[in-house]
């Protein structure tokens, strides 16, 4: 049980996806102008990390492996099978966020089905294999990975929000303050590398 509770803490802190691999920046640094989508992204994030990083990893090993299901490698399918079930249950988290949340769905805006094409989400899945991680510890990754993310956008979206009303220099004013903000949280974060349970 501490191994899997060491997994996630060292996905949320250490091995952030955004502060120490730059994964996901694109949307991290789009969506994180209000605290408000900010939220709704990192949520849709910890969901599709949390399933679809167990998904992959069972895919992964009762199929596509040598040891699988066909008996022959087809490793090599990795990504386009990774990326249909990425493509799979963001959508089911579109369906659900226009459903319910049609105002959030509407700021969300193109980055909400970008959540299929978003580096962190693939690599999550990509690192779990590189890693061999089992079931249990690929499961408690794809949720830490999640988590990382969540606290990483509300961070900066929180930051953001609040530097609206500083004296910003011209210069660095948007994507060059955002920029500065996000070395500042990846140096924080990596404060807690010593961490061990």
């Amino acid at each position: 049980m501490l191994e899997y509770v060491n997994i996630f803490i060292k996905a949320v802190f250490i091995e952030n996806m955004i502060l120490a691999y730059f994964l996901g920046m694109c949307s991290y640094l789009a969506v994180s102008k209000t605290l408000k989508t900010a939220f709704g992204l990192g949520l849709a994030v910890i969901f599709v990390l949390g399933i679809t990083i167990p998904v992959n990893w069972l895919i992964h090993e009762f199929l596509l492996k040598e040891s699988g299901l066909f008996g022959v490698d087809l490793t090599f399918l990795n990504f386009i099978v990774f990326i249909a079930v990425i493509a799979s249950m963001v959508q089911l988290v579109e369906m659900v966020v226009e459903k319910f949340f049609p105002p959030l769905y509407v700021s969300l805006g193109i980055f909400l089905p970008l959540i299929t094409v978003n580096c962190s989400i693939l690599g999550g899945s990509l690192f779990m294999v590189s890693r061999e991680y089992e079931f249990g510890q690929a499961t408690a990754f794809g949720l830490g990975s999640g988590t990382g993310f969540f606290l990483a956008i509300i961070g900066i979206a929180a930051i953001r929000e609040k530097i609206k009303y500083s004296n910003v220099p011209a210069p660095l004013r948007g994507l060059g303050i955002a920029f500065i903000i996000t070395g500042l949280m990846g140096v924080a974060f990596m404060g807690f590398m010593g961490i061990k349970l």
